[in-house]
């Protein structure tokens, strides 16, 4: 048995992100094809398509809007007609965090977070799961350790990761006598990925850059590559008896 199966291919979401980026080279250095999505960073994807291909994969970049529940499902059908099935789902997409209390955040930027990304989700595994039952395929999705260990000014990281959470420890429950597994991938900050944008944006300045260092066991900051090793891990044969878990990669900060 190899790590993936020898047909089908991987959905990853977010691919003109990061870690949607990491992931995807990574499961093509583990001998799969890839098809990432993207919202709006066509260069990006791009990109994440060469990079795919120069490992010797087959690779596809598709425009998609995780909203739209029909436009989801018929990229879904469309990627597991083109490669053959689907094996492996993960969701790796993400808005920008606005880093706000909840006392100055308006409702409204609450409504469009949790509508990009934990409805993104639920879109995303309602259309899979008819052939991830075919291949008794899995589904890792990114999470956030601050589930676990709040951070302020985070809640629109944290409220649409649990809802994620509890989604992927819902396909577990339901879906494992199809043969899928689910589980999900606390990620620490990180340098990589909307870091930068965070930076420009004030969020992360220096005192909090400080701060999440000194409130990691391993006092650094983790890496896009770090992450996708976890996520390629768990999606793969090797994790086949892991189903339902949360991996905090995050240096040690949810401890």
């Amino acid at each position: 048995m190899g790590d993936f199966p020898d047909t089908g291919c991987a959905i990853v979401t977010g691919g003109s992100g990061g870690i949607g980026a990491a992931v995807a080279v990574l499961l093509a250095e583990n001998g799969v094809d890839v098809v990432v999505t993207y919202n709006s960073n066509h260069g990006a994807a791009a990109e994440t398509v060469a990079a795919v291909e120069a490992k010797g994969r087959r690779a596809q970049a598709v425009q998609v809007d995780l909203r739209d529940d029909a436009a989801v499902k018929a990229a879904v059908d469309a990627a597991t007609g083109d490669f053959g099935g689907l094996h492996t789902l993960v969701s790796a997409h993400g808005p920008f965090i606005h880093m706000q209390h909840i006392s100055k955040m308006s409702p409204q930027l609450f409504r469009e977070t949790m509508e990009t990304d934990t409805f993104g989700v639920f879109h995303l595994v309602h259309a899979a799961l008819p052939h991830l039952r075919e291949s008794r395929g899995a589904l890792v999705a990114i999470a956030t350790p601050a589930i676990q260990r709040y951070a302020v000014k985070d809640l629109l990281s944290v409220a649409p990761k649990a809802a994620v959470e509890a989604i992927v420890r819902g396909v577990a429950a339901e879906e494992g006598r199809f043969g899928i597994r689910a589980n999900s991938v606390g990620v620490g900050v990180i340098q990589d990925g909307m870091f930068q944008a965070l930076v420009d944006d004030g969020a992360f300045d220096d005192r909090y850059l400080e701060a999440a260092t000194a409130n990691t066991a391993l006092r650094r900051l983790g890496t896009a590559d770090e992450i996708a090793e976890a996520v390629v891990f768990l999606a793969s044969n090797r994790a086949r008896w892991i189903t339902g878990q949360q991996l905090n990669v995050d240096g040690g900060y949810a401890m």
